[in-house]
């Protein structure tokens, strides 16, 4: 047993040693991590913190001044120009001047002063749909407050629902603060998979790998030396990433972090006999990262992290049972941000288990059939 785990050990710093000495393995160690999670954060961000729009006002009076103004007060909305005629909205819509053209009717005033209520039309630019539904939810909002202002200002009744909404967890609705947190598991499974698919191959580039096994080595000593140093390089990842998120855009870590670091423990554990699994197939470095970006895309398109899994097919639903990364992603978020415990997270760590179990029992299959 002594011997045995001398032997790892050894295999353990040789792996250490050619990472770290390898140019193409040091940039997928530390340059990912830093620079996709500076720019998810700032970048990729579903909200909208500045929108262009113009303004048709038809009728010119100091109701339709006092919403526009409202809407130039907010921060988010952001006034182009103001148009004389009907035909000039299209324009501004199609050459992209403007996210939103509002038009406000002649008898805005008059139908408010008389109670009745008044139309303002909203024209946006539905190419990219989210873009222009989050547009329109913040224009809702402006109206809104418009509506209770004047309603205080003039004695009229207001509404007999109030509706006053609050968001658990990001109140602010932070696109931010489910995109970082998510970005732990997903930019952990590229680079720790890269890693591990590479580690063979490079053997079998240098012609290193038929000394290996000419050496005392088992071959189940030999998988756990090509394992834990990149289960060690994932956790560096990880880390890395989560002190972004604290330190550099101040999202609140409301969790455990041993509750958060068993569960990554458990996704590297599926990442690294995945990795291993495709490093046992391919025979040069190019193969392995191939096979390997094969797996990681479908995987992380497909792992809720833009599109949720409910709105999914089916039959896709069914296929992304075995992706860990659907239930690391779903650990990192929720202990992050609403600090979920072990018993609210069985359904991610129990069949995050098992999918490490099988990945790693089809990796060492496979690497004894290499061997053998």
């Amino acid at each position: 047993m002594r011997s045995s785990l001398l032997r790892i050990f050894a295999l353990v710093q040789k792996e250490f040693l050619a990472v770290l000495k390898d140019p193409r393995s040091r940039v997928i160690i530390f340059l990912p991590p830093i620079l996709q999670s500076i720019i998810f954060g700032y970048a990729a961000s579903f909200d909208l913190n500045s929108v262009p729009y113009a303004v048709l006002d038809q009728d010119h009076s100091s109701a339709s001044a006092a919403l526009i103004s409202r809407l130039d007060g907010s921060g988010v909305f952001r006034r182009e120009a103001n148009i004389s005629r009907v035909g000039d909205i299209a324009a501004w819509i199609d050459n992209r001047k403007a996210l939103l053209v509002l038009r406000i009717d002649q008898d805005f005033e008059r139908r408010l002063l008389a109670g009745e209520p008044a139309e303002l039309q909203a024209i946006a630019d539905g190419r990219n749909s989210n873009t222009a539904g989050i547009a329109l939810g913040y224009l809702g909002s402006v109206v809104d407050g418009f509506n209770l202002q004047w309603r205080a200002d003039h004695g009229q009744a207001g509404p007999p629902v109030r509706i006053v909404s609050r968001s658990w967890y990001n109140p602010n609705l932070e696109s931010r603060w489910n995109m970082i947190p998510s970005l732990i598991g997903t930019l952990t499974m590229l680079g720790t998979m890269m890693l591990t698919a590479m580690s063979v191959a490079r053997e079998r580039e240098q012609g290193t790998f038929d000394q290996l096994l000419v050496t005392p080595f088992r071959p189940f000593e030999i998988m756990v030396g090509k394992a834990v140093p990149n289960m060690a390089i994932g956790i560096t990842q990880s880390t890395s990433i989560l002190l972004i998120a604290q330190f550099w855009f101040h999202i609140p870590f409301e969790g455990s972090f041993i509750v958060l670091y068993a569960g990554l423990g458990l996704f590297l554990l599926a990442a690294v006999g995945m990795g291993l699994f495709v490093s046992s197939i391919a025979s040069t470095m190019q193969q392995a990262m191939l096979y390997a970006f094969l797996l990681v895309m479908p995987f992380s398109l497909l792992s809720g992290l833009a599109t949720p899994i409910a709105s999914m097919p089916r039959s896709m639903q069914t296929a992304m049972l075995i992706n860990p990364l659907r239930y690391a992603l779903d650990i990192t978020k929720r202990v992050y941000l609403e600090d979920a415990g072990f018993t609210l997270l069985l359904r991610d760590f129990i069949p995050l288990t098992v999918s490490g179990v099988i990945a790693l029992t089809g990796a060492a299959w496979l690497f004894r059939r290499r061997l053998g």
